[in-house]
């Protein structure tokens, strides 16, 4: 049977793959800890209660019929007054898309602006850019990164794939990391992409930027988030911004994303949206529009969230960090935002009980599933070779408690390989 090109060659997620494993070992009575999917578990991190109620009281009043493809006009005017209050961004109604989560977003913006055979520039490791280039049949220029500057891209490694590029794909607080760039090293990637356009003549496409901060409220202790518009304002015509309620709010099966940005790329971007059908349900967007108004109602939220999402954060990077003091050849990175950590598991090579060799990441991965009951997942999955030895942790859909526990049969199961 013949297929189409596209859906032969596009990949899987490894995260359902991983997921799949999980599945058939709880079915056999197995407690896993699953720190791999990016996602909240709403019995440990329900919504705000305020925006769950609008959102019935929305249905009550059969908020139910279709809304404007580019989102119910009251909840574009309250992200623009809520970009400007949280983040100093000056956005009108006309520049604000509503979506069903940030996903459609981001295709969106990939559609409106990318050809096929266009460049398009990431760094790896970072979510799903790999497979929006295959959606589109863009070139994929990934930029590997490092460990020494937490995974993320320096204008020094971008600088040589720029020319000629259509897109540079950008996220900070980034998944799967959870680290996220300083105020000097955003600057100097923001002045490259301002000299790319320069270098440009009026008839080429300009090089676009897409920047992904579904994360951006979700920040810790010192750390701070940038965005490119703020610190150079003249890239607001070259910049589409990716955000949303999904991670801030706990809310990812709500559904109400919104992207901003020129109103010309923006129109085009509501086309597609609406082609998809991808809008955001009409009751959600009803009751997010009211709720955005609220800031104690959002403040007493977030500063409550990212207080338990923290604690956990911490946890398990003490716990690899004690891991790390033992002699183990382990590591992670502080946790600065979004609700990952990201831990290091260098036993590739390493020989199981049983006498099997660990290859590569994934079977690291697949080996601590079964002998110590946790979940993560490898670099591999975000557009890294499989040799990385580096891994994302979730937090969202596991307890303190949990956490807590898993320290001790992480240790007794590597000390277990050879």
């Amino acid at each position: 049977m013949k297929i189409s090109v596209l859906a032969q060659n596009l990949h899987g997620s490894e995260i359902i793959k991983i997921a799949g494993e999980i599945n058939e070992l709880k079915k056999q009575g197995q407690n896993i800890a699953n720190l791999t999917i990016g996602d909240f578990d709403a019995d440990i991190y329900p919504i705000p209660a305020e925006l769950r109620d609008g959102i019935i009281d929305a249905y009550n009043h059969n908020q139910t019929n279709y809304p404007p493809a580019d989102g119910m006009l009251s909840l574009r005017e309250s992200v623009s007054s809520f970009l400007n209050r949280t983040l100093g961004l000056d956005y009108a109604a006309n520049q604000i898309l509503i979506s069903g989560g940030s996903r459609p977003l981001i295709y969106s913006t990939y559609l409106a602006l990318v050809d096929p055979g266009d460049k398009v520039v990431f760094p790896t490791p970072s979510w799903n850019n790999n497979h929006y280039c295959d959606l589109t049949g863009a070139e994929a220029v990934l930029v590997e990164t490092r460990p020494e500057n937490n995974f993320m891209p320096t204008a020094e490694e971008i600088r040589p794939h720029l020319k000629g590029a259509t897109l540079l794909a950008l996220c900070s607080p980034l998944n799967p990391t959870g680290t996220m760039f300083d105020k000097k090293d955003l600057e100097e990637i923001c002045d490259l992409v301002i000299a790319e356009n320069k270098s440009r003549s009026a008839d080429e496409k300009p090089l676009y930027l897409l920047y992904d901060q579904i994360y951006s409220q979700l920040t810790f202790g010192e750390y701070k988030h940038y965005d490119p518009v703020t610190l150079r304002p003249e890239l607001k015509d070259y910049t589409v911004f990716i955000d949303g309620g999904s991670k801030c709010f706990a809310a990812t099966g709500v559904r109400v994303g919104w992207g901003f940005g020129p109103a010309f790329i923006i129109n085009n971007m509501k086309a597609i949206v609406g082609h998809m059908g991808a809008w955001s349900p009409k009751a959600e967007q009803v009751a997010m529009a009211e709720y955005l108004k609220n800031d104690d109602f959002v403040n007493g939220y977030l500063d409550t969230l990212k207080g338990r999402i923290q604690a956990s954060l911490n946890t398990l990077h003490q716990g690899f960090q004690q891991l790390k003091s033992e002699g183990f050849a382990v590591d992670s990175i502080e946790p600065m935002g979004a609700i990952y950590l990201t831990i290091k598991l260098d036993y590739t090579g390493k020989t199981t009980p049983d006498g099997k060799v660990l290859e590569n990441s994934a079977d690291v991965n697949f080996y601590l599933i079964k002998e110590a009951g946790v979940a993560f997942v490898p670099f591999s999955a975000f557009g890294t070779g499989e040799e990385v030895t580096w891994f994302r942790a979730s937090v969202g859909a596991t307890t303190l408690e949990d956490i807590e526990q898993m320290t001790p049969r992480i240790r007794a199961a590597l000390a277990k390989l050879k």
